[in-house]
């Protein structure tokens, strides 16, 4: 039985790749999520595609504009396009006092995707904790992972990084622990320009490998 003390986790732009992924991944595990989109209809349309990934188990998935999700969720989840990014953050931030919000979205500037270009405020993730001010928590994780792993129901082979405030990212650790993942502390929000600037190497072996899910473990640690 589904414990009733899963916070409700908003996915704001979850009808791209990484948000689907994310969204199957928090749902088979038992949490609430709200699937936000700037049209709801096309998170209805994901809603529809993700409940038919799994059979055996309901996933609590609904379907919301990207404002109302922002605000009844209890943590957010950000998947949007780097050009969408300050509007996005800019468009919620006065309903999410208080709320802990995953950053996903790396500054990759097509067409030179595979090159590392951080924003003046040093991360995309510093950049969203600018625009919010003392409002909310952001927490950076889940950049280096492919959603075909995520959408996969088997073992992911990759490590998460979250960096950020200490107790944002130990309740961020802790849950993507619980959806089977192995995360590690990567320290202060500053330390997200590490982490993000990962995507855009990983994408270029990704290239050079014709592959698409390049990762990254941490190993030399004990246990």
């Amino acid at each position: 039985m589904v414990s009733d003390k899963k916070e409700c986790i908003g996915i704001l732009g979850g009808t791209g790749k990484e948000g689907k992924g994310l969204a199957y991944r928090l749902a088979e595990a038992g949490y609430p999520v709200i699937i936000g989109s700037r049209q709801v209809e096309k998170a209805q349309i994901t809603v529809s595609e993700l409940t038919g990934l799994k059979h055996k188990n309901e996933l609590r998935l609904l379907a919301d504009e990207n404002l109302s999700a922002a605000q009844k969720a209890d943590l957010l989840i950000i998947t949007v396009p780097y050009s969408a990014h300050k509007e996005i953050f800019n468009s919620i931030k006065d309903v999410v006092n208080g709320k802990i919000i995953i950053d996903v979205t790396v500054p990759l500037v097509p067409p030179k995707v595979t090159r590392v270009q951080m924003p003046p405020a040093g991360s995309a993730s510093m950049e969203a904790q600018e625009i919010l001010g003392d409002r909310a928590s952001v927490v950076t994780a889940f950049q280096n992972i492919s959603y075909e792993k995520l959408l996969s129901d088997g073992d992911i082979n990759c490590d998460v990084l979250v960096c950020g405030q200490k107790d944002a990212r130990q309740r961020v650790i802790e849950i993507i622990q619980s959806i089977g993942l192995i995360a590690w502390d990567a320290g202060v929000l500053e330390n997200s320009v590490v982490v993000e600037g990962l995507t855009s190497i990983l994408i270029g072996l990704n290239k050079q490998f014709g592959i698409q899910s390049a990762g990254i473990k941490i190993t030399g640690i004990p246990g």
